[in-house]
Order: structure tokens, then C-alpha cells, then sequence
């Protein structure tokens, strides 16, 4: 699912509220996550996950292009836990 088709299907659940408010909303939420991650805090939504900034050690990569070594410096890189809750409804009814 796309931002836009997020976007599309709230204003369709919330039709008291325009396009636009459901699209300022939703820009509103990815910001403050964004923003709380840049503060290495966590975040955390009860019943879907918890999203935080891990480090990753630096690292000898290749190139792909021409197989030679390359330094990869270390770097934060966002981490996403999918909850208990989120977990369990991907996985009713498989065995």
C-alpha cells in the first residue's frame, strides 16, 4: 500500500474529513516518527509494532559492478519489531 492509496482509504473511512485533512494527518504522523526516530527514541503503536534506530557496524562490502572490496562506514539504520497483535492475524490459519 502506497502513501496515496493510505490516504485514499481514510478519507473514504472518515468522510466527515477532507482529502486534504486526512493527507495533512497522515504527513503529520510519518513526521513525528521520523522526527522521534532522529532523537534515536523508540516508537511504539500498541497492536502493530515498535519502531527504532539500530547501528550497523562498519562492514567490508563489494562493489557490485566490479567486485572489488569497499569500507562501508557504520550508520543508524531504522528497525521495525511487528507486534504481537500484527503477528498473530498475518498468521491465522496457517499451518
Amino acid at each position: 500500500m502506497t502513501k496515496s492509496e493510505l490516504v485514499q482509504k481514510l478519507s473514504q473511512q472518515f468522510s466527515d474529513m477532507s482529502q486534504k485533512d486526512v493527507e495533512k494527518a497522515v504527513d503529520l504522523i510519518f513526521s513525528e516518527i521520523s522526527t522521534a526516530l532522529g532523537k534515536g527514541n523508540r516508537v511504539e503503536l500498541r497492536g502493530f509494532g515498535a519502531f527504532s534506530v539500530r547501528y550497523r557496524d562498519r562492514r567490508v562490502g563489494r562493489n557490485p559492478r566490479t567486485g572489488q572490496k569497499v569500507q562501508v562506514e557504520g550508520k543508524n539504520i531504522p528497525f521495525f519489531k511487528a507486534g504481537k497483535a500484527l503477528r498473530e492475524r498475518l498468521n491465522t490459519g496457517r499451518k
